[in-house]
């Protein structure tokens, strides 16, 4: 490592860690600083509780109407969520992207509204390095809902995934590939930096701001306060500062950092879901797939629904237990022995839905987050007939019982938009702030508007995207 950083990297996952990667393939100084532990297959196992414990962050919550609340879920550790995550690999398609211009008067490098095609080489990239491959590996518990969709006049197609051949389908991809067949920031391009190229790994670090100073050109990041695990405070600083510490982490950092962009924190998207569960005569055991081995897309899009259902899938025990619920409410007692008891039998179809971008997170007067959920009609229309398809899917499958899950967020984009238009985005068409110059944004963050399909893909491709151009500049070349 060189005495002078080039670049601090915050937060590494599907963001962060691709421009860290990057950018040390290239031969820059990275200092990457993570909140979480650097965990790899050596360490993961199908122990739900101390995966809880080890891997994610502490579980937030957002009061909905009525006194429910919406539940946040993320990666804490080295590769974020992609650590953690069910390594489905989807591109966004025209539709998806042709709102964000909508948005934020998002333009290309040709000067028009951003579109697809500005994202095909960084998905090629992205995808050719991890591997993305088609899953119809499928199990009995897919085959089974599967004969539900179609009874419905639809169907099942398999995902395309960030896995390789040594996927054993064990279904713990949520406490981290024990056969590193799941890839992510963590095991492919932070390992292959840590292996070869000038970067360096701090974690257990909480970043509290980034520093900030006046210059002849305006405000200038030149650096970033941390607090590391002992409790110590550190300064290191960098002309390059990339904040990618997820969609939540990264607005309230911006907020600390004394950033007064009104938009900051605002159009936070939330891809809120449900598990839907049926309950079958015969043992199904979806705890034991590959978790997301298939999808329906017939509903992706707005005029169609809105929707996205994913097949088969079934929480592990304890939040199984802790988040199931139907029409009199969460189940208690003798019920929930009784669901518990045909945990085997019980198939889960996850039913996401496209939303408006309507959520928000900010500072408190006391100093802690705030984060707000502001569902709108449209919204509620979708989340609900996503519910109803999914019951019928279950109930044309054979199930005897039908339950679900409340409502959850895993995919939160937004919040530190780009776009042309300072009153409507945070940062601009290359993820540079419009208000402190060498402060970037690469994480899901950037995305003006909720995709219809799993994000993590396009997060990674707009970090490719992001990294190329950070050494274009630190390379001394014209920029587009």
């Amino acid at each position: 490592m060189k005495s002078e950083l080039d670049v601090i990297v915050v937060g590494s996952g599907a963001g962060g860690g691709i421009v860290a990667g990057e950018l040390a393939q290239c031969g820059r100084s990275v200092l990457l600083l993570e909140a979480g532990r650097h965990l790899t297959s050596e360490n993961f196992q199908r122990w739900e509780a101390k995966a809880d414990h080890d891997l994610f962050w502490p579980m937030r919550f957002a009061p909905l109407p009525g006194g429910d609340v919406l539940a946040f879920l993320s990666g804490k550790c080295v590769g974020g969520s992609t650590t953690i995550n069910t390594k489905v690999a989807l591109r966004a398609d025209a539709r998806d992207v042709d709102k964000w211009h909508a948005a934020t008067g998002l333009t290309g490098a040709n000067g028009g509204p951003f579109g697809i095609d500005e994202l095909a080489p960084y998905y090629d990239r992205v995808e050719n390095l991890l591997g993305v491959r088609e899953r119809s590996d499928w199990e009995k518990s897919v085959y089974t809902a599967q004969a539900g969709f179609r009874a419905l006049g639809t169907d099942l197609e398999p995902v395309q995934s960030y896995t390789d051949a040594n996927c054993m389908r064990y279904g713990s991809c949520l406490q981290g590939c024990p056969t590193d067949a799941g890839k992510s920031t963590m095991n492919t391009y932070i390992a292959r930096a840590l292996a070869r190229c000038p970067l360096e790994l701090r974690t257990g670090v909480q970043v509290e701001r980034v520093l900030v100073e006046n210059s002849a050109e305006g405000r200038r990041a030149m650096g970033v306060e941390y607090v590391d695990d002992a409790g110590s405070r550190h300064q290191v600083r960098a002309p390059i500062i990339v904040a990618a510490a997820g969609a939540l982490n990264t607005s309230l950092l911006l907020l600390r950092s004394g950033l007064r962009n009104r938009t900051i924190g605002r159009h936070v998207g939330l891809h809120p879901f449900r598990l839907v569960y049926g309950l079958f005569d015969d043992v199904q055991d979806a705890h034991r797939v590959y978790p997301i081995s298939a999808h329906c897309m017939k509903f992706r899009h707005d005029e169609d629904g809105g929707f996205v259902l994913e097949a088969s899938t079934v929480m592990d025990p304890i939040a199984f237990a802790t988040t199931i619920r139907d029409e009199s409410g969460p189940l208690w007692g003798a019920p929930l022995v009784d669901a518990l008891r045909g945990y085997r039998r019980w198939i889960g179809v996850l039913a996401m839905v496209n939303d408006e971008n309507n959520g928000s997170v900010g500072i408190a007067e006391d100093g802690r987050e705030r984060i707000g959920v502001d569902f709108q009609p449209s919204e509620h229309t979708r989340l609900e007939a996503a519910l109803r398809f999914s019951r019928e899917v279950l109930q044309a499958a054979g199930a005897k019982k039908i339950c679900w899950t409340g409502i959850i967020s895993t995919h939160t984009q937004g919040g530190c938009r780009m776009g042309d238009d300072p009153t409507r985005s945070v940062v601009d068409r290359n993820g540079e702030s419009h208000e402190v110059k060498g402060l970037f944004v690469g994480d899901g963050s950037l995305v003006p508007r909720t995709l219809s399909v799993n994000p993590s893909l396009t997060i990674m491709a707009l970090a490719t995207r992001l990294a190329e151009h950070l050494e274009t500049v630190m390379s001394g070349q014209t920029v587009q």
